[in-house]
């Protein structure tokens, strides 16, 4: 049986977008509690005829969601705070110019997001213990890649 390990010290989540004045966004820890990829649409759709013969449907379409918790307190929360703030008042056409690479160079997985946009800002919590807060991304593409 062959062993394997993961660390999340191995992995790095690059958010770029014009509207950045320096670098992109690097979060490689600073604060984030995890980062999750979800696809939206299945793949795969069967209609059953009234004879009962199948017909199998191939739905193409790569959206989808990032989700990024992060503890509220954390340099990675205000620097989406930030870019947030930024594109709530600039033109429109910047709104979904993002994109989010994500990769872990142990397992060599990647995913890169485009046509990414905020969803909201997200639920803050003012109670005894600080918290995570979940920035949703919404995305127009999600490329899952092997490395």
């Amino acid at each position: 049986m062959q062993q394997t390990t993961y660390s999340f010290l191995d992995s790095v989540i690059v958010i770029a977008h014009p509207l950045l004045d320096t670098a992109a966004i690097v979060l490689t820890g600073d604060g984030v509690g995890k980062a999750t990829v979800a696809m939206s649409e299945n793949k795969t759709a069967i209609d059953i005829a009234a004879d009962g013969a199948p017909m199998v449907s191939k739905i193409a379409g790569e959206i989808g969601t990032v989700t990024i918790d992060v503890q509220q307190t954390s340099a990675s929360h205000k620097k989406l705070l930030n870019l947030y703030n930024k594109l709530k008042i600039a033109d429109t056409l910047s709104w979904a110019q993002a994109s989010i690479t994500m990769r872990n160079v142990v397992d060599g997985t990647s995913h890169i997001a485009t046509g990414v946009a905020f969803q909201k800002v997200p639920d803050k919590g003012y109670e005894k213990e600080g918290k995570q807060v979940s920035w949703v991304f919404m995305c127009a593409d999600i490329q899952n890649l092997t490395i």
